[in-house]
């Protein structure tokens, strides 16, 4: 799966980095392959809670779809 990845300079330094398609998911790094390491990171934990979340839903569908 591939995600867009917004990365911004940090004011004391680093990077911070947000998954504008997963509302919540950011996190930082002192360098820049640190900050993408752990967006990847914080990326799959949120798809995991996500996941969870929809199939204790009753009503809940989980589907997959090609974009």
């Amino acid at each position: 799966m591939k995600l867009k990845v917004i990365l911004h300079p940090a004011e004391e330094g680093g990077y911070w980095a947000e998954v504008p398609g997963l509302p919540g998911c950011v996190s930082e790094g002192d360098t820049l392959d640190d900050a993408l390491a752990n967006i990847r990171e914080a990326a799959a934990g949120w798809l995991e809670v996500a996941l969870e979340e929809a199939m204790t839903d009753p009503a809940a569908q989980v589907m997959e779809v090609e974009v």
